[in-house]
């Protein structure tokens, strides 16, 4: 157990973050992250004691609270969700944030840590292991924001962890995020376009070290007609269904641009549609998963 020294005494907590995930995904950097932006953080706290927890931060009257939990109390993991559903009975706002990353992800980092999967006790191989996390936390995840840490170092993830729980106020907040095709689909996208069809500036030699955040390529996409056409098209449908999202109760929709290297067309149309839905009552964020984890 952790706690930060920043911690506000104004008022009893009425909203908690739940850090969870697969093993290996970077909990433990999200919830040093949460310690640093002043959270009094708990980890792999029991899914039974939770509420008593809450009860008790209340009299101590720590007002942000971030409690990871994960594979590790699987045993005790049946009984999360019907004690989730009673804080938000109570009152009490839950934001649950689940990471998640490809297998070869997860198997990569496992072997260059060295550590035992939770469950390898059980048996089978380290894939089989992660398998049955998945299956173990599936309830969850789909009750949560999901972030794809697959190709995120550290540093990035915890500006993501940032971003989300500052936005956490909002109804419903839009991430749009730019990506490469050649690195996977992002796991965490509701809603996938890609835009690999478009005219590609990487093929200009005067475009091809920008990147889509700059004036030259701005210029270049914005003087294609078909790109224009694609932008608008998907527009006016996120636009045509962003209030039943919001009619749902949905916290979060992320929306995933893709195109061949994840530097010039995705990157333009995340920010271009960033910028169209800033004034829609949601709040906007923005990444780039390529550009972002550069470095």
């Amino acid at each position: 157990m952790s706690g930060s020294a920043a911690v506000g005494t104004s008022a009893a907590p009425r909203e908690i973050v739940l850090v969870t995930g697969i093993s290996g995904s970077g909990k433990s950097v999200a919830l040093h992250a949460l310690e640093d932006a002043g959270y009094f953080c708990v980890d792999n706290l029991p899914p039974e004691l939770l509420r008593d927890f809450v009860r008790l931060e209340t009299l101590r009257r720590e007002t942000r609270i971030a409690v990871a939990v994960d594979v590790r109390s699987a045993g005790s993991l049946p009984h999360l969700l019907p004690v989730l559903a009673q804080l938000r009975d109570e009152g009490i706002g839950v934001q649950s944030i689940f990471l998640d990353a490809t297998t070869a992800a997860l198997v990569r980092r496992f072997s260059e840590t060295r550590r035992a999967h939770p469950l390898a006790d059980r048996g089978g191989a380290l894939v089989e292991a992660i398998e049955l996390e998945r299956q173990l936390l599936a309830g969850l995840r789909e009750l949560s924001t999901v972030i794809d840490t697959s190709q995120l170092r550290p540093t990035q993830l915890r500006v993501w962890m940032r971003e989300l729980v500052g936005a956490s106020d909002s109804r419903l907040t839009l991430v749009f995020e730019s990506f490469a095709y050649k690195h996977g689909v992002p796991l965490d996208a509701d809603y996938v376009f890609d835009i690999r069809v478009l005219p590609n500036p990487h093929y200009v030699r005067e475009l091809r070290l920008l990147t889509g955040r700059d004036a030259e390529v701005d210029a270049y996409l914005a003087a294609q007609p078909e790109v224009i056409d694609m932008l608008s098209q998907v527009e006016a449908f996120l636009q045509r269904w962003l209030p039943a999202f919001e009619a749902d109760q949905r916290s979060y929709l992320t929306v995933a641009i893709g195109c061949t290297g994840g530097q010039h067309r995705s990157v333009w149309f995340a920010e271009r549609l960033a910028a169209a839905f800033a004034g829609s009552g949601a709040t906007t964020l923005v990444r780039h998963r390529e550009l972002d984890t550069a470095g």
